[in-house]
């Protein structure tokens, strides 16, 4: 029976472009790092490019996604890396898998704690005190209406992200200094959520009486309607930070 594809058209699974991720491994790579730790890593795409530039490098990358990993472990032996990468099925809730010189957590600070303080305070453990963290974290380009919370997804609230001033101020209470501060583009986002969805979209209409059809349909409808609500509201910073040494 054939089923929805699985997502083809992304390399990564966020709005980043391949310029920007050139420029973030090139800026990532620049103290030479060691060790590379990658918070909720899926398959590992960034984690790959930086060990790719540092040659001395390895790399540590923990999921919960069996399927995302497979493919990061392949991806890893098709390019020549698997002896310098691992992927690992684990929680990263007080991971002792760090310190490293180079952490990376993009749009994946909820695996560290519930608030982000929290998680900030964990990615300052998790680094070592010459090294980087690459943070992708939401925040709001201006707060939401209550009625374009109640069209994303479920129980959404304007203090579910801060706006980005108050975000980096969090990165700073928490023992960084702010290196680089960018965010995605509406062009990285557009191409991140319509790749997202190409694949089943096509799918739907090439199958539009199969059994699973119907369900793929609504799931997907659901998930346009929400991107679309948030479309332009939410926004994702890429901060790299320096920890602060005593």
């Amino acid at each position: 029976m054939t089923t929805p594809p699985h997502r083809t058209r992304l390399t990564f699974h966020g709005p980043l472009s391949e310029t920007r991720a050139a420029a973030l491994v090139q800026r990532l790579t620049r103290h030479h790092p060691t060790t590379v730790l990658d918070i909720g890593c899926g398959s590992g795409e960034l984690m790959l490019r930086v060990l790719a530039t540092a040659p001395e490098a390895t790399g540590t990358g923990i999921d919960l996604d069996a399927d995302d990993l497979a493919r990061g472990r392949k991806a890893a032996a098709d390019r020549g890396l698997a002896s310098r990468a691992r992927f690992l099925e684990e929680s990263a809730t007080g991971t002792t898998r760090g310190p490293a010189d180079l952490v990376l957590c993009v749009g994946s600070s909820q695996a560290l704690g519930d608030r982000l303080p929290e998680a900030l305070a964990e990615l300052r453990r998790l680094v070592t005190d010459h090294g980087r963290v690459l943070l992708g974290e939401g925040f709001w380009e201006r707060t939401p209406t209550p009625d374009e919370l109640s069209r994303m997804w479920p129980d959404a609230a304007a203090t579910d992200h801060p706006d980005l001033a108050t975000l980096i101020g969090m990165t700073v209470d928490a023992g960084f200094r702010p290196e680089w501060t960018e965010t995605a583009s509406l062009d990285e986002w557009e191409a991140f959520e319509s790749g997202y969805l190409a694949d089943t979209e096509v799918w739907l209409a090439e199958h539009p009486r199969h059994p699973l059809a119907e369900e793929t349909r609504q799931r997907v409808d659901r998930h346009r309607a929400r991107w679309l609500t948030y479309r332009g509201v939410l926004g994702l910073a890429y901060l790299t930070l320096v920890p602060t040494t005593a």
